[in-house]
C-alpha cells in the first residue's frame, strides 16, 4: 500500500470491455476517475470503452488479463504500475473485481471441471489479484483506496441452476468482510455490490433476450422491470465516492427489489 497519488482518482476495473464492467467504467469516468480496464479476449471492445472514457475528458487504458490465471498477477501488477507512472501517479484509488462468467447447470449436473473454473474466476481470482495489487492501493485514514467486489443477488435468493455460481459469490461476500477488517489499518474500504438480474450478454444474454425470463424477473422485482447495466454503473460509482468513506465491510444489493 502506498500513501500518495495524484489528486485525480484512478480506478481499475476487471472485465471492463462489456456489460456491467463497461457501464461501471463510464459511470466512474463521469464522476471524474481515470480508468484502467482489463479484458480477456475482446481487445477491440476494450478499446471502444477506452475511447468512450477519453471522450469524457478522462484518461483510460486497457490491459489484457485472465483472472483465472493467478500466476500472472504479479506481472500484471507491474503493467499497472507502468500505466500509473505514465500518468504521473503511484497508486490506485479504486479496484473493482468484476470480471466473471456465468454457468447455468443444476446442482446434480454441475461437473467438477465447471466448478473448478468458477472457483478460479470468481473466488481465487479476486482473492489473489487484490493481494497482488495491495502495494499499489492508496492508503491513509481519509485517502485509502476503495475495493468493490461484485457478487450477485443469487447469494441471497435462490434460482435453480446457479448453485455453483452463487456459492462462489457467497464466498466473495465473506471475503469482503475479512478484507475490510484486515485492510482497515491502511484506510482501505472494502464492500460488496450484488446486482440482480440485468439485461446484458452475461450468461448468454438470457435475461436480455428471453422474453419469458424477462417477464418472470419483472414480476418478482419491486420496481417492476429488469435491471440495466447503467443501474449497476451508477450504484458502483456511488460506493466509490469519497462520501461513502464510512461504509466498509457491507453488502449492497442493486436488484430493484427482487424477491422482497
Amino acid at each position: 500500500m502506498t500513501s500518495s497519488s495524484t489528486s485525480t482518482p484512478i480506478t481499475l476495473i476487471t472485465g471492463g470491455s462489456r456489460g456491467l464492467g463497461a457501464a461501471m467504467a463510464v459511470a466512474l469516468a463521469r464522476d471524474g476517475h481515470d480508468i484502467v480496464i482489463t479484458y480477456r479476449e475482446a481487445a477491440s471492445a476494450a478499446q471502444a470503452v477506452v475511447a468512450q472514457i477519453q471522450a469524457l475528458g478522462r484518461r483510460a487504458a486497457a490491459l489484457p488479463l485472465d483472472v483465472a490465471q493467478a500466476h500472472t498477477f504479479q506481472a500484471f501488477a507491474t503493467q499497472v504500475r507502468e500505466v500509473l507512472t505514465g500518468w504521473g501517479a503511484d497508486a490506485l484509488n479504486g479496484l473493482i473485481n468484476n470480471a466473471g462468467t456465468g454457468v447455468h447447470a443444476s446442482f446434480a449436473e454441475t461437473s467438477p471441471e465447471a466448478f473448478d473454473s468458477l472457483v478460479a474466476i470468481h473466488l481465487k481470482g479476486p482473492f489473489f489479484l487484490t493481494q497482488a495489487l495491495l502495494p499499489l492501493l492508496a492508503s491513509g485514514e481519509h485517502t485509502g483506496a476503495r475495493v468493490l467486489n461484485i457478487s450477485s443477488g443469487l447469494a441471497r435468493f435462490t434460482v435453480p441452476g446457479y448453485a455453483a455460481y452463487a456459492a462462489m459469490k457467497g464466498g466473495i461476500e465473506v471475503l469482503t468482510r475479512y478484507q475490510a477488517k484486515e485492510l482497515a489499518a491502511g484506510g482501505i474500504r472494502v464492500n460488496t455490490l450484488a446486482p440482480g438480474a440485468i439485461a446484458t450478454d452475461f450468461g448468454g444474454g438470457a435475461v436480455r433476450d428471453n422474453p419469458e425470463l424477462n417477464r418472470f424477473v419483472t414480476s418478482v422485482t419491486a420496481l417492476g422491470r429488469v435491471g440495466a447495466a447503467d443501474d449497476i454503473g451508477g450504484a458502483a460509482a456511488a460506493l466509490m465516492r469519497s462520501g461513502s468513506g464510512w461504509i466498509t465491510g457491507q453488502r449492497v444489493e442493486a436488484s430493484g427489489g427482487m424477491f422482497l
